[in-house]
This record gives structure tokens, C-alpha cells and sequence, in this order.
């Protein structure tokens, strides 16, 4: 699909705040869900405060900033809370004295994890990124953004099939394909503005239908059709008074602050130990991620404004957001796959959707009814996402000979090791299916290249 609005181009102000709305709905329900997971695992210290998903929120707005900033406005990405730091998060929880600790050992984590960042981007700056494409051409980075899109496939389908206890899951199908097909309909015969919004019409005829099914429901007393649970804005309202409207999000530093007496070097080092190692297996997603973008926007983003500098304000970007959020920060795949499907890059946009998190994240109302969009109607919306995402990754080697053994093996290494869900753990490391098969591909490539290297000395 051919840009609307390159990079640099700034839409009028109104179009820019609802375009804005629609990546931040893009991006919110997978960015407030990693706090919800992290108090639900069982790892933070009995009675501790429970992680706050509106902080988390506003950390990724504070993040995307930063990125925006050393990337120099040139990179049209969001960064959300990262799904790959969750079990390192448990690991900042679980080896902590007191809850207060556990809230420093994110940051503490975020800091490692973000120093690896920097000392990869030194490198970068002056050993250059040749070295990277001669190790991850085509052939490699093609199907591990293909996987990249296709490991999520049954999150969304999962998502697709969701309903409250008592629901019924055709119903929820319904709502959730009634989605997708606003969404495809909207991108592909919308006029004007509704071409650059199908999520947001998508979303809305979902939710609208899931409330009619709902209504009906409780009217009729029929739990089958009930689809949204009303719960977080009613109990909003319940008892009304200035934080119905407005609340203080509950940010990570403040309980830090209260932990400092409570940590030593040995705990310094566990969270280091969690936190440094996936470090280096997001930096692969961030490379993956990266050139996926260059491809939609027709610009080699690795080259301006350079890998050093995304890397940079990725791993920047995710101190600050553990910071007030406790979580860090990536780039999200659902914002890249929304600048492909609605052809708009521009930066400005990325802007306002970063202020707009941090403002949301103030406003407990919004809060509330996103919290309220159903898990089916969500997954119509990331079926044509993660989708997008994995076409992009085929694009990509379009141009590669399959007709050649040493091309058609690595492929098929890749996108086998990625969707089977090949993973490895070590200790508390675990390298993603991701990681995994990119390295994978890369050892086929560099194992199959030999012969054509010792031909090319001949």
C-alpha cells in the first residue's frame, strides 16, 4: 500500500488527534495488560501495591518521546510495555525483601537492560550497519518479521473467541468478525478520512454491536449474549467524586524511593542477571521490527537516522518508562502494522499519540472504557494487524531465489522454529521463539554461505 503521508508530512491538527486516537487503540491493550499479568503471577510480596496499567500507560508516552527525541523525529513508531521483560519483571518481585524493593529492582532492571542498549549502539555508531544486513540479509530478517506476525495469530484467534463467563463464544466471533470487516472495508473502499481510520470504525462497530448483544442480554436475562462487561465504569461512577474524572496514576518511583534501604549488591546483581540478557534478544526484535518499517516506508531507517540512534532511544526510552510504569518499553509490531495498513507515517502522528497516552492516562473515564472493549472485538482488530505484520515479512523476500537449496533452507529453519514455538530457557533467561529462530537462520545462512564464499576467493 502506497504512503498517504510520508514521514515528514504533518496532517491537519484534527486529523492528526484522530489518527493518534486510533494508533493508541492500537497499542493500549496489549501496553496496560503486561501490569495486569505481573500482578496476577504470583510473584510480588503479599499486600504489595498492585502495578499501575494508567502509569504504564504514561511511561510509554514518556518513552515514545524519548525515542521520537534520538531518533530525531525520523522514525514513526510507538513503544509500549514489552511482553519479553515479563518474566525478568516476576524475577525483580520474587528476590525482593519488600514490594518497595521489588518497584527499585524494575527500575535497577530497566537501567542493565538499557545499558546493554547503549554499548550495542557504540558499537553500531563505529563499526556501521553493513555488517548487520552481510548477517541478516533478506533471506533472514524476511520470515522472522513473517514470524513475528504469525506468533501472535493465536493470541488473536484466542482474543477472537472470548467471551465473559456465561457468554457465548459464537456470539463473541460474531462481534470480533464484524470488526475485522468494518476494518477491511473501511481500509480498502473508505474515502478520504475513513480510509485512515478503519480502526476506529472497526472498533466501533464491534463495540456498538457487542453493547446491543449485552443489553439484550441483561434484559432478557440471557448470559449467552453478554459480551461487555460494564463493571470498570459503573464501579467509576458508583461513587462519584473528583477521581471519577481525574486520578494521579500510582508511578513506579514513588514506592521505589521507599525501597532503597531494602537492597544490597547480591540483589542488584539477580535483577541484572534477569534483566541484561533479553536485552539482547530484543535487540534482534528491534532490528526486525526496524527493517519491517524501512520496508513500509521506503526508507532504510538502520541507515538514517541510523541503527545507533533507534537503538538509543529504545533502550533510553525504556529506562524512562520503567521509571513511572515499571515496565520497559519496545517498539510495538500493532503500530507498525497500523502505519502499513492506513499508509500514514507520519512522525506527527506518533507524536500526539505519545502526549495522548500521557494525558489519558490522567483521565480515569477512558481508562475505564477501554477496559471495557471486549477481547473478541480486539481480536478482529489484530487479525488484519498481526496479519499485515507477517505479509510485510514475506514481501521481503519476494526478491530471494527460492529456487536455490541454501535460501530455501533458511527460510523454511526460520518460519518452522517460529511457528512450532521453539524456545529456550536458561535459568531465567529465556530466549523467544523470535530470537530463536532468527539465530537459527542466521547459523543456516552462515553455514550454507561457506561454499559461495570459498567461490568467491576462487
Amino acid at each position: 500500500m502506497k504512503l498517504i503521508y510520508g514521514i515528514k508530512d504533518r496532517p491537519k491538527f484534527g486529523q492528526t488527534v484522530v489518527f493518534a486516537i486510533q494508533q493508541l487503540l492500537a497499542i493500549m491493550a496489549a501496553t496496560l495488560v503486561v501490569p495486569v499479568i505481573i500482578n496476577s503471577s504470583g510473584s510480588m510480596p503479599e499486600g504489595a501495591p498492585a502495578m499501575s496499567s494508567a502509569a504504564a500507560l504514561f511511561g510509554a508516552g514518556i518513552g515514545t518521546l524519548v525515542y521520537l527525541l534520538f531518533t530525531r523525529f525520523k522514525s514513526p513508531v510507538f513503544l509500549g510495555s514489552s511482553f519479553a521483560f515479563i518474566g525478568s519483571m516476576c524475577s525483580a518481585f520474587a528476590g525482593a525483601v519488600s514490594a518497595q524493593a521489588g518497584y527499585l529492582g524494575l527500575i535497577i532492571g530497566a537501567a542493565c537492560a538499557g545499558l546493554v542498549y547503549v554499548v550495542i549502539a557504540v558499537i553500531v555508531k563505529f563499526a556501521g550497519v553493513k555488517w548487520i544486513s552481510k548477517l541478516m540479509p533478506a533471506v533472514v530478517i524476511g520470515p522472522t518479521v513473517a514470524i513475528i506476525g504469525l506468533s501472535l495469530a493465536g493470541n488473536a484467534i484466542g482474543d477472537l473467541q472470548t467471551a465473559p463467563a456465561g457468554g457465548s463464544s459464537y456470539v463473541a466471533i460474531l462481534c470480533g468478525l464484524v470488526t475485522l470487516a468494518v476494518t477491511m472495508l473501511c481500509a480498502t473502499f473508505g474515502k478520504k478520512m475513513i480510509r485512515l481510520i478503519p480502526f476506529i470504525m472497526g472498533i466501533l462497530a464491534g463495540y456498538a454491536l457487542a453493547a446491543i448483544f449485552t443489553l439484550i442480554g441483561n434484559a432478557a436475562g440471557i448470559d449467552a449474549l453478554k459480551v461487555i462487561n460494564f463493571d470498570p465504569l459503573v464501579s467509576l461512577f458508583t461513587n462519584f467524586g473528583i477521581e471519577s474524572i481525574v486520578s494521579l496514576p500510582d508511578f513506579t518511583f514513588v514506592e521505589a524511593i521507599k525501597g532503597v534501604k531494602d537492597i544490597d549488591a547480591a540483589y542488584i546483581g539477580t535483577v541484572a542477571v534477569a534483566y541484561a540478557p533479553v536485552a539482547f534478544v530484543v535487540f534482534a526484535e528491534h532490528i526486525a521490527d526496524h527493517k519491517n518499517l524501512s520496508t513500509i516506508i521506503e526508507h532504510d531507517l538502520l541507515e538514517e537516522p541510523g541503527l545507533h540512534n533507534t537503538l538509543l532511544g529504545d533502550g533510553v526510552g525504556s529506562v524512562a518508562g520503567a521509571i513511572f510504569g515499571g515496565c520497559p518499553n519496545t517498539t510495538y509490531g500493532e503500530s507498525v502494522g497500523c502505519v502499513a495498513i492506513t499508509g500514514n507515517a507520519s512522525v506527527i502522528t506518533i507524536l500526539y499519540t505519545a502526549v495522548l497516552a500521557i494525558i489519558i492516562s490522567f483521565l480515569s473515564p477512558f481508562v475505564a472504557f477501554v477496559n471495557t472493549i471486549p477481547s473478541c472485538v480486539m481480536g478482529g482488530v489484530c487479525m488484519a494487524l498481526y496479519g499485515f505484520i507477517a505479509v510485510s515479512g514475506l514481501k521481503m523476500i519476494q526478491k530471494v531465489d527460492l529456487e536455490q537449496n541454501r535460501n530455501l533452507f533458511v527460510v523454511s529453519v526460520i518460519l518452522i522454529a517460529g511457528i512450532g514455538g521453539l524456545s529456550v530457557t536458561f535459568g531465567k533467561v529465556t530466549l523467544t521463539t523470535i530470537a530463536c529462530a532468527l539465530i537459527l537462520g542466521i547459523l543456516a545462512n552462515i553455514m550454507l554461505g561457506v561454499k559461495d564464499k570459498k567461490k568467491d576467493e576462487e
